[in-house]
């Protein structure tokens, strides 16, 4: 996507405020793309325009080496088949079975009865509906309306998948479970997902970049783990903080009291297996350095572990210094504080 602006007002008329400010966004083939933002940010505006169900005022959308916004309408329609789509409240046909809704873009597209006979019974065992087949969406939960309507983006088999708050209609548990089907999808059959969300721990959970989208515009972008652990913009700052949700957590500056003239305090990050290794200990223990940690969190980003800890290092000065420098050589990463 390449300086994508979006405008229209009440009367479809391209005069009102900006929807999209100018966002370019390049999603690379095979990964999982995260757009996070508030409610109004845009996110969901620049989604339909990947797939051109929104079409930008201005701007070009390019998908798999076609440039969708130069197409005629027939020549969009054979695209956008290879742009498969889910829907936060799952838009299937409620008189049609789970068969016939996944079924349903596969006779759209004059698939023989054979094929669509073969397929459908593949994609609802990939989705785990084989007892539901015959149902109606009625008779099922929200999770399994979302898988079948998984199963239905995946049916003319899409490069891309796009998920329009997928998840944000279901419980925490199944939640979970959808996002272990989409990346289980993912690693399976490499098909790029996008996806959008206004909850942080769904891109922790399963993408591997994201971009955080505020009033109309990219704020940040980059790899999860480093847009996480080093946030710029404060909309990106919020959502961490509304993530971690823990009142007891204090902002990192709030420690800085407990600096003195023998005491430094620093931010550590770690990441990967070094997050589990006794490596603060080892350290600063050979450099005969007390310490104290004041605040910390460990847990995982989608497969990478990642701590951050504040801590007080209590010593000479020069032995203080020399302990950060054999930490920094360790792989963390060490930020002083005060």
């Amino acid at each position: 996507m390449e300086h994508i602006s979006k405008q229209y007002d009440a009367r479809g008329k391209a005069s009102g405020p900006l929807a999209l400010d100018d966002v370019s966004l390049t999603v690379a083939d095979g990964e999982i793309f995260g757009i996070i933002g508030h409610s109004g940010a845009g996110k969901s505006t620049l989604l339909r325009s990947i797939n051109l169900l929104e079409r930008p005022t201005s701007g070009t959308v390019t998908v798999d080496g076609v440039e969708l916004t130069k197409l005629t309408q027939g020549g969009l329609q054979q695209q956008r088949r290879k742009i498969g789509m889910i829907f936060q409240h799952f838009n299937l046909l409620s008189s049609a079975t789970v068969f016939d809704n996944i079924a349903f873009p596969l006779q759209l597209a004059h698939t023989t009865k054979e094929k669509v006979q073969a397929k459908v019974d593949d994609l609802i065992r990939l989705v785990g509906l084989e007892e539901h087949r015959d149902k109606y969406p009625a008779q099922l939960s929200g999770g399994q309306k979302q898988r079948v309507g998984i199963a239905r983006a995946l049916a003319n088999d899409p490069k891309v998948l796009l998920c329009d708050e997928a998840t944000s209609a279901l419980d925490p548990q199944t939640t979970n479970a959808i996002l272990d089907l989409l990346l289980d999808i993912n690693r399976k059959f490499g098909i790029t997902i996008v996806l959008i969300t206004h909850e942080m721990h769904v891109i922790q959970a399963i993408c591997d970049r994201v971009a955080v989208i505020h009033a109309g515009a990219i704020a940040e972008q980059g790899k999860v783990i480093d847009v996480f652990l080093k946030p710029e913009h404060p909309v990106t700052r919020e959502f961490i903080l509304e993530e971690r949700n823990d009142a007891e957590l204090q902002p990192w500056a709030a420690f800085k009291t407990q600096a003195t003239e023998h005491s430094r305090v620093v931010k550590i990050n770690y990441l990967g297996d070094v997050t589990y290794a006794p490596v603060l200990h080892q350290v600063l223990t050979a450099a005969g350095v007390g310490f104290a940690i004041l605040q910390g969190t460990i847990s995982r980003m989608k497969d990478v572990p990642y701590g951050q800890l504040v801590v007080r290092l209590d010593g000479e000065k020069t032995a203080v210094e020399q302990s950060l420098l054999s930490l920094r050589d360790k792989g963390l990463e060490v930020e002083v504080i005060a």
